[in-house]
């Protein structure tokens, strides 16, 4: 029996996909594992802190997903590797990377107690470590892999600052702007060298609540928001921050069947803040 083509079913359904997703312990990534699962793939949740990715792993089993979670430091090539090669032990293959390692650190932001002058270059590279050369090795060691297969698909996680810089936050904008750039270059390269197949894209969130800009968005005596989160929900026309669920379907369709053709864009989900010019 021929198969309809106008069934979208099909289209979003990652069945016997594995799937590998960096930073897979923290807010957003680890919501995206359920839902990864939920899809059918078989989802590898990497993150610095294995415990706390095992313990997610097992509530993605306990839905009827498959999952795993595995320690692994995405700036250290070596973890990485091992990190592969016990992937293709087990599963036999990638056909998945999200970047999704990243984060800010109170040095390298500047404050009204802190300038610009005075920022800690230690801390100014490890926020650009974390975010874009945690994603650049991430992707030199999938990418190998997806070489091998001729087929795979790469999704980085950016940020509303690498398409608009944000006040105080300096090494987190450069980076993001980074990922940005790398996303670009590395859909061209990988298609053109080694398969038209595989494909890189990136999303770029808005303002979600996570743990590494809580600080700067909630008041921590009040829990109100702070003058920046009251800034932050006036720029967005949709008043709002997101919900981890508000990423689930730009993800969904940028690694599965339905973006085919579609290679080494960023797709903003940020309920509007990049539209709008503040007039």
């Amino acid at each position: 029996m021929q198969s309809n083509p106008y069934d979208l079913q099909p289209l979003f359904r990652l069945d016997g996909q594995v799937a590998v997703v960096t930073g897979g312990a923290g807010v957003l990534c680890s919501a995206m594992g359920h839902v990864l699962a939920a899809a059918g793939a078989q989802v590898v949740l990497l993150d610095r802190f294995a415990d706390k990715a095992a313990e997610i792993a097992q509530a993605i089993c306990a839905e009827g997903g498959q999952a795993v979670g595995m320690g692994t430091d995405v700036l250290k090539k070596e973890a990485l590797q091992e990190s592969c090669d016990q992937i293709i032990r087990q599963f036999g293959k990638v056909d998945i990377l999200i970047n999704g390692a990243g984060g800010n650190h109170p040095g390298a932001t500047t404050s009204p107690d802190q300038s610009f002058f005075d920022l800690d270059v230690t801390a100014v590279e490890k926020v650009f470590a974390l975010n874009f050369t945690g994603t650049f090795l991430a992707s030199q060691v999938f990418a190998r892999q997806m070489a091998v297969q001729k087929s795979g698909v790469i999704l980085n996680i950016a940020s509303m600052n690498s398409l608009r810089p944000l006040t105080r936050i300096p090494a987190y904008s450069a980076a993001k702007a980074a990922v940005v750039n790398f996303t670009q270059w590395l859909a061209v390269h990988m298609a053109q060298e080694y398969s038209p197949t595989i494909r890189v894209n990136a999303l770029a969130p808005g303002f979600f609540l996570t743990e590494q800009n809580r600080f700067l968005m909630i008041d921590q005596a009040t829990g109100e928001s702070t003058p920046r989160g009251k800034k932050v929900l006036d720029h967005t026309p949709m008043n709002r921050l997101g919900d981890p669920s508000d990423l689930f379907g730009a993800m969904l369709w940028l690694v599965s069947p339905a973006s085919s053709f579609v290679t080494g864009i960023v797709v903003p989900v940020d309920g509007g803040f990049s539209a709008y010019s503040g007039v």
